[in-house]
């Protein structure tokens, strides 16, 4: 009975010892193994079950995929003196765990060193090159200017010469070499935002209303032209066909006028006599109203019909 305890008690210690011996490095991690403060072996890279000396090693822990910075927004000024807020993020790994162990130790500590290298190499770059480097990729057409509004100077001021993306590649040139001694590996640097300082916005708001009002002013007067043009054209074809039209009644009415005036004279010709009594008598009618009243003397040639036929 004595020996069956003694077994159970060795078992346990056997099961324990075994327990804080092994341990496993999961795919996401690294581990460096420590005895006493001092690294012991190499680093576990490789995802699996290992042991150590128990109570004596000690499992240091890194992550082995990649890590996000996220710099701080910061004022900095372009070559061309213009003040802008630039917003940059980087991706990093530790790419020797036993250097990263030894000089910054941590995560956080690794923050911290990124925050004095990278952020003084995104100043430099920033500050060596004008603001249209830091913003445009290409020379292509720019989509917000139109044709006819900047001139061939303000196109040229436009044009790049690296480019954003060769700006980013070169903060990543500068900045690695000054983070390998801490085993980190940045493996891309890239520019998150990039907008003007407060005062500087207001102005160029400004700029950009006032050449959105140009533009639209120009729109305007061509418009206006254009409408000026199409109302002349208009007025142009509308006088020519009423003179058309005047000119064609004017000469069917002139030739039923002859045809009349040939008739009347073809009718009143046979009898002058007669056509002089009619005429009169329109004459009368026109001239006689109900209440008229009409002073003439007999000798009259108005009178003579009247003079006739009186009773």
């Amino acid at each position: 009975m004595k020996s069956k305890g003694i077994v159970l008690i060795v078992a346990a210690v056997v099961i324990a010892l075994v327990y804080f011996s092994a341990y496993i490095v999961d795919e996401t991690e690294q581990v460096v193994v420590t005895q006493f403060g001092r690294v012991v072996g190499e680093p576990k890279q490789d995802s699996g079950l290992y042991f150590m000396i128990p109570f004596i090693q000690y499992p240091n822990r890194f992550p082995k995929n990649l890590q996000e910075w996220d710099g701080d927004p910061g004022q900095i000024p372009t070559l061309d003196k213009t003040y802008i807020w630039v917003d940059t993020f980087a991706r990093w790994k530790i790419v020797d765990p036993v250097k990263f162990f030894q000089t910054v130790n941590n995560t956080i500590s690794a923050q911290g060193r990124l925050d004095d290298i990278i952020d003084p190499a995104v100043r430099n770059l920033i500050t060596e090159n004008r603001l249209i480097e830091a913003v445009r990729q290409t020379n292509r057409s720019m989509d917000t200017f139109e044709h006819g509004v900047e001139d061939a100077k303000d196109q040229k001021s436009f044009q790049i010469t690296i480019g954003r993306e060769e700006i980013t590649k070169r903060i990543l040139k500068q900045a690695q070499p000054k983070l390998s001694k801490f085993g980190i590996e940045v493996v891309d640097v890239k520019i998150k935002r990039i907008n003007y300082v407060e005062q500087v916005r207001n102005s160029v708001y400004g700029r950009m209303i006032a050449e959105r009002r140009q533009i639209a002013e120009k729109f305007r007067s061509e418009g206006q032209g254009e409408a000026r043009k199409i109302l002349g054209d208009k007025e142009k074809e509308l006088k020519q066909i009423t003179s058309e039209a005047y000119r064609k009644a004017q000469t069917i009415k002139g030739k039923a006028d002859a045809e009349s005036t040939e008739l009347y004279a073809e009718a009143y010709g046979i009898d002058p006599d007669f056509y002089s009594f009619i005429k009169t008598l329109e004459i009368y009618g026109e001239a006689l109203g109900k209440d008229s009243s009409l002073v003439i003397s007999t000798d009259s040639e108005f009178f003579k019909y009247l003079k006739g036929y009186a009773p």
